[in-house]
């Protein structure tokens, strides 16, 4: 790296003398006592090997290379202070800004929704959504990328867990919907062998959808090898349509048909009387310092479930 042979102490002090025209001024302005500020001009006179100041009969000029050094130190300042309030406005602004990352399904059906809610209350926030899968959310709340997510809580990196906090956030209901002309409408639970004997419309096999059910299932005890699969599909609005025309039934998000179950477009049954969920949670970095912005839209997700507002704005209690 270049050596300089001044400061930016010794600069300020060049531009004091120059605005304050003694060197008592000078250092009274910088509160530094007058032999102080008088060996830093020495030691800058000494490093550029000429004088900075002439001084006569009490009155003090500036040498050539003092006016030189001088118009320089005026620029050089100027910026280092342009440089301090940008700074400032870059950690304002990441103060006033939020970066919330989820999956497809949260990112769609819940989290617009709970950013309206916040933003309105927090009207001077600015907010951007990054839909990605859980892997590469969790890596980047930990590269300060992302500053909270909200995740399928078992996918979450093995390798992350003492890097990251994360809060079970609630649960996500997996059902099987059937169309409303359907002989099992009426029904409101149907074994796993009923269930293996359907046809069923799917997202394709190599979907992260696909995948994801697939997994959930498992957990239940759900061969999902064993379903009929009639029909395989790109898309959950394609299988919608799909089920609503009577061709098979699907496993699905509740969260995807909240507004078909809402208005009776759709039915849905449960197997063997239990509920097939998955655990969705509020993702953090330990190891960076929470905003106050981020800090309240953690909270503020966390009492809307408290007074159950979500079900009122998703339209859950159908």
């Amino acid at each position: 790296m270049k050596y300089f042979p001044f400061s930016l102490e010794q600069l300020r002090i060049i531009q004091a003398i120059k605005n304050e025209a003694t060197i008592k001024q000078a250092a009274k302005k910088l509160y530094l006592s007058q032999p102080a500020l008088s060996v830093q001009i020495q030691k800058l006179e000494y490093e550029i090997d000429s004088p900075i100041l002439d001084r006569r009969k009490k009155q003090i000029y500036f040498t050539f290379t003092g006016e030189l050094i001088l118009d320089y130190a005026d620029r050089i300042l100027r910026l280092c202070e342009e440089a301090d309030k940008a700074v400032v406005y870059l950690k304002k602004l990441k103060r006033l800004s939020l970066t919330i990352g989820s999956n497809e399904i949260v990112g769609t059906y819940i989290l617009p929704k709970i950013i309206d809610l916040f933003c309105k209350r927090y009207s001077y926030t600015h907010i951007k959504l990054e839909i990605d899968c859980t892997n590469c959310i969790s890596w980047n709340i930990v590269n300060g990328k992302v500053d909270i997510g909200i995740v399928e809580e078992e996918e979450i990196p093995k390798e992350l867990y003492n890097l990251l906090y994360s809060t079970t956030y609630f649960k996500e209901e997996i059902i099987l919907i059937l169309p409303k002309s359907h002989e099992l409408k009426n029904v409101c639970s149907i074994t796993k062998e009923e269930l293996y004997n359907l046809d069923f419309i799917t997202l394709k096999p190599n979907s992260a959808g696909r995948k994801l059910v697939d997994d959930v299932l498992k957990k239940f005890n759900i061969d999902s090898s064993r379903l009929k699969i009639k029909l395989e599909l790109n898309s959950i609005e394609a299988i919608k349509r799909v089920v609503q025309a009577g061709l098979g039934v699907s496993f699905v998000s509740i969260l995807m048909v909240k507004d078909e179950l809402y208005s009776k477009r759709l039915n849905s049954v449960i197997i063997n009387d239990k509920k097939i969920t998955k655990r969705l949670a509020l993702l953090v970095n330990l190891k960076i310092n929470e905003s106050q912005l981020s800090e309240k839209f953690y909270k503020y997700c966390f009492a809307i479930l408290k007074t159950r507002l979500y079900i009122k704005f998703l339209n859950l209690d159908y």
